[in-house]
């Protein structure tokens, strides 16, 4: 095992620079050069019900990070920090429209509209049954501005048609890792010391990006195979927006037929205990990869994590581009949990991306 700070070349190579689905990338743009380049939006998985015990605030901020403005609310609405909810991180060098819940007894309706600051101002809001919770989105719309663009229009519309087409690799993006991939540093230190990093979330920090490191290497044995979005006898697929899976014995028309539509998914581990329920040669190449990576599947056994199951592949859905002097503005839809990151790189060259991404 490498020193922290030094962590096994495989390691790096998996997580910060798996193999691309599409083809050499575009030359290198200048990206999020101010927080307005990159605008993400949530989409809820439900409607607010318009009554109840809780306001759900729709909150527009910028270049602000999603724990600081959930303790600015709990601190504006007199509350214990943990009764304020909110549904993913959203990234701190952008501006980003998310959810939020607080009590209906921090104040009233007009209260809550009438929050400006210079970081962040509510948009909407509405009554709701319930806390919102973590992961209580169908997804993220995207739109984000590359500056400096040296290649064509057609070389560009060639990218986007693979990605129309074919969707995008569903890495876990760089941010997963952390700065320079400090994430995996910690896990070479708590394998190395027999200690986990101090902190809950640390822990967490540490466990993510492992599961995330093996996750990305078994993609990427399936990028290199190009089956990365086929399905394959003995896959679990996975079904579009849903965590629900179904085993894939044998390959049939309404199954390819589905998996063209992007209805349903190949299916990659999130590690834990005991062994991936797939079968044939997509369990083989995990068993593989968890061989590999022996030190860090272990690690995530004995910590009680279960198997579970994420998407190879992700929709780009609703991509459309606008050029604008020297450069251009690219939007579309993903999935919860998907990684603008992982499809713009299927396009171009990115400098060193250092905030978290959107979950």
């Amino acid at each position: 095992m490498s020193a922290p700070g030094r962590r096994a070349e495989a390691w790096t190579r998996a997580a910060l620079a798996p193999p691309r689905a599409h083809g050499t990338p575009l030359a290198r743009v200048e990206f999020r050069a101010e927080p307005e380049d990159f605008r993400v939006e949530e989409q809820l998985s439900f409607t607010p019900g318009g009554e109840g015990p809780h306001w759900l605030l729709r909150v527009e901020k910028r270049a602000a990070n999603t724990r600081w403005v959930a303790a600015e609310l709990a601190r504006l609405g007199a509350l214990p920090p943990a009764e304020v909810g909110y549904a993913g991180l959203k990234d701190r060098h952008a501006i980003a429209v998310q959810w939020f819940s607080v009590p209906a007894s921090s104040g009233r309706e007009e209260f809550w509209r009438g929050v400006r600051t210079d970081e962040f101002r509510v948009l909407e809001v509405h009554a709701n049954l319930r806390k919102l919770k973590r992961g209580a989105l169908s997804g993220n719309k995207f739109r984000i501005r590359l500056r400096k663009v040296a290649w064509s229009r057609e070389e560009l519309e060639t990218k986007l048609a693979a990605l129309r087409a074919h969707g995008a690799p569903n890495y876990f993006g760089p941010q997963r890792f952390g700065r320079n991939g400090f994430n995996l540093d910690r896990v070479a230190e708590w394998l190395e010391r027999g200690a986990p990093p101090r902190g809950r979330a640390e822990r967490g920090f540490a466990l993510s990006a492992a599961r995330a490191l093996l996750f990305n290497a078994v993609l990427a044995r399936r990028v290199e195979s190009a089956s990365w979005g086929q399905l394959q006898p003995g896959d679990l697929a996975s079904l579009d927006g849903s965590g629900s899976h179904f085993r894939v014995a044998a390959l049939d028309e309404e199954l390819l037929r589905r998996a063209e539509a992007f209805d349903i998914h190949p299916s990659g581990p999130l590690w834990g205990r005991g062994a991936p329920p797939t079968e044939g040669r997509v369990r083989e190449i995990e068993l593989e990869v968890a061989r590999e990576f022996a030190g860090v599947a272990e690690l995530i056994a004995s910590e009680g994590l279960e198997q579970e199951r994420r998407a190879l592949r992700c929709a780009v859905r609703d991509l459309s581009v606008e050029a604008d002097a020297g450069s251009v503005i690219l939007c579309f839809r993903l999935g919860r949990g998907q990684f603008a990151t992982a499809v713009l790189r299927e396009i171009t060259e990115l400098g060193e991306l250092q905030e978290p991404d959107a979950d």
